[in-house]
């Protein structure tokens, strides 16, 4: 289907939360959304890109308590990092305000009154885990304690990380506050809710229009199965946030006005440049607003936030686009490892451009995970980048500076063959559109193998050396030049600022879609320099090592788990989650857990440890933290589940040998039956580390 060229378009990503600095895997969402807001642009339509830093919640109340500042200075702070960190990977924000704004703060109270005029929002008395030594009623996530199910130590207020078991902070045993370490009791409060049911049916049919990925479209199918269920949307005090007009020490929850931050960034952006706000929220608004987000957060943006627009009588969104996580070399991000990457550090040993081509490169409309695999990244920026696309430029040029004084020719000697690219253009355009950016590399790629090879068969550098051919290698590569410059513009949404230089090499000024119509002919080119340069092993390197003495810099112990934003598993419905604002804070008081009783030599004796392959490794349906393991115990097969899938990618597991408990009872779970155990070790998260034996091991030895 053809897309009109006047377009009016809003588009946003996630926001991210105000109390640390990006990494990279906060960076694939903000390139996700950059490469379909700069091909807008490129194409002449009317784009604005806002954002702003998720300001408010627990966690930024209690870091900043931590360090001794108010939250406003600490929010202060690493905006003014976020800000840097974004720039300097290109990401052409428009405006990147703060949700803790007084733009902010009048369009929540605005709709939060129509909501509550409307008769949406309700009251209910609740009972929560209470920290009377810290004075403050706890998230799920703030407490932890054993699983009432499996008995695993030290696990959520909310869900078991070791048997997927789900419940509340009351359910678990010796429970402890996060915060102080004190034992939590259970108060009565009363709270505000957001009645959803309310707009099912408007739900049913703004989600059922083809507005989202048809893996959210699915998943959404489930929530309305199970029903919706009314949206907790107050706080009470201490909370760092909007005090709700009309109560007393009730605070909006963050999940409320983070979104409508994406309003009160537009308002401030409209106030600074004279923009009408309500052309682009009205109900009956002909403008295209557009949400880019992680999968993780889908649930908020696909129901509790249209609904809330809707019930205060504004426009939903045209469209809610997920995406993936990021894991590295095939695992979670992990801090020991090294893997766990901050903007920053990457910035400081490698080019954000050839981070920006990666992803682009493995990045399609789906919601599906992406591997940043450095050995990969080195091979696919040394091949395409520097070996096919800048190659053209550098094979062309110098011919042009020596024996033509710097000018192209008149003609193009393939005038079919540069119709061929630039007709290429709908495939790539289409392809932008759609959000398959991995097709785009892939065509471009294609045409730039093109190009090389009709410089190949044509071998300037051989009719050079005959003076009466001097028109022909002019002709030829003021050819290979137009391609170059085709190709450049078809990738300039991902690699902008290589084609600035390449603009400034071919003497343009900055180049639309469109321009490629039209051949450069005839015009004197600037002498070539470098465009990109190989990637060296060697500097990845020194990013791996430089991840961790960051980190030890910081005081952030290496083995500490690391953090939610990369790869953290969807929420649940209506629960705190750990990739929500709300999630546990990056460092936490000492916590009291219950020990494993001492175990005598003859008991451990009774252990018996064998080595297994791992035949087949899946995930599992509805478990956020198992995979599905098929081993091999020395010709019997078990299936065991195992809680490691935040830290490893089934694919990375076949075939590798491990430590299994083999002589224990089969356990029955919800997913099925677990036959055995497999052994690891570390904190949790992302960093858990399976039992490997050293070489020579074959399945079924015993380990002694």
């Amino acid at each position: 289907m053809s897309t009109p060229t006047r377009r009016t378009i809003l588009v946003t990503s996630a926001l991210p939360y105000a109390n640390g600095a990006p990494h990279i895997g906060h960076i694939v969402e903000y390139v996700y959304t950059d490469l379909w807001v700069r091909y807008q642009r490129l194409r002449g339509r009317d784009c604005i890109y806002v954002c702003a830093s998720d300001a408010h919640g627990t966690p930024t109340m209690l870091k900043a308590r931590q360090e001794g500042v108010t939250p406003e200075e600490l929010i202060a702070r690493f905006a003014e990092v976020q800000k840097r960190d974004f720039a300097d990977f290109d990401i052409s924000f428009d405006n990147f305000h703060t949700t803790h704004s007084d733009e902010n703060r009048e369009v929540t109270n605005h709709i939060y009154a129509r909501l509550a005029a409307a008769g949406h929002i309700r009251r209910e008395t609740i009972r929560q885990a209470y920290d009377e030594q810290a004075k403050m009623f706890l998230p799920d996530r703030y407490v932890r304690g054993t699983c009432p199910r499996c008995g695993a130590l030290d696990q959520y207020g909310d869900s078991c990380e070791s048997c997927g078991a789900t419940y509340t902070p009351a359910d678990l045993k010796d429970a402890v506050s996060v915060v102080s370490g004190a034992r939590p009791v259970q108060r009565d409060s009363e709270h505000l809710f957001f009645k959803l049911g309310d707009f099912e049916p408007m739900l049913r049919e703004w989600t059922g229009s083809g507005r989202l990925q048809p893996a959210v479209t699915a998943k959404l199918g489930e929530w309305f199965s199970a029903g919706l269920r009314d949206w907790d949307i107050s706080r009470d005090e201490p909370y760092f946030g909007f005090e709700i007009p009309g109560e007393t020490g009730k605070y909006f929850y963050v999940w409320l006005d983070a979104p409508i931050g994406y309003l009160g960034s537009f308002l401030q952006y409209c106030r600074r440049t004279g923009l009408d706000f309500d052309r682009y929220w009205k109900p009956d608004s002909d403008a295209e607003v557009y949400h880019f987000i992680g999968k993780d957060i889908v649930y908020f943006h696909t129901l509790f936030w249209p609904a809330v627009l809707h019930g205060a009588g504004m426009r939903p969104p045209t469209a809610v686009y997920a995406h993936g996580f990021l894991t590295v070399n095939g695992q979670k991000m992990s801090k020991s490892r090294g893997t766990f990457i901050t903007a920053r550090t990457w910035l400081d040993h490698l080019p954000a451009e050839y981070l920006r081509y990666f992803f682009a490169s493995r990045l399609g409309p789906g919601v599906e995970d992406l591997d940043l695999n450095l050995d990969e990244f080195v091979a696919k920026l040394n091949s395409d980048v520097v070996g096919k696309l800048v190659n053209i430029a550098s094979r062309c040029a110098g011919f042009i500076a020596r024996g033509s004084n710097g000018q192209l020719a008149a003609t193009l000697p393939e005038p079919a063959l540069y119709g061929d690219f630039v007709a290429a253009g709908e495939r790539v355009g289409e392809a932008y559109e759609g959000r398959d950016y991995a097709a785009v590399v892939r065509e471009v790629m294609q045409l730039a193998d093109r190009a090389n090879l009709y410089i190949d068969q044509q071998k300037p550098w051989l009719a050079a050396k005959d003076p009466a051919r001097a028109a022909e290698v002019r002709g030829v590569c003021t050819q290979g030049l137009n391609l170059f410059r085709v190709l450049v513009v078809y990738l300039k949404p991902i690699i902008p600022k290589l084609a600035a230089g390449a603009e400034r090499f071919l003497g343009l000024a900055p180049q639309s879609w469109d321009d490629v119509a039209t051949p450069l002919l005839g015009t004197a080119i600037e002498i070539y320099e470098p465009l990109a340069t190989r990637v060296d092993a060697a500097a990845v390197k020194a990013l791996l090592s430089a991840s961790v003495e960051n980190l030890k810099a910081t005081g952030v112990p290496a083995e500490a788990a690391s953090g939610a934003a990369a790869g953290a598993a969807p929420a649940a419905p209506g629960r705190e989650s750990a990739s929500a604002p709300d999630a546990a804070p990056a460092t936490t008081a000492a916590t009291e857990v219950p020990r494993l009783p001492n175990a005598s030599i003859e008991e451990f004796a009774r252990i018996d440890l064998r080595i297994a392959r791992i035949e087949a490794a899946e995930l599992v349906d509805g478990a956020d933290k198992l995979l599905r393991l098929t081993v091999d115990l020395g010709g019997e097969r078990r299936t065991v589940f195992a809680g490691i899938r935040q830290a490893y990618a089934p694919e990375a597991l076949v075939g590798r040998l491990t430590v299994l408990v083999a002589n224990l009872e089969p356990r029955k779970m919800r997913f099925g039956v677990s036959e055995s155990m497999v052994l690891a070790a570390g904190p949790g998260g992302a960093d858990i580390f399976l039992l490997s034996p050293d070489s020579g091991a074959e399945p079924g030895m015993k380990v002694k």
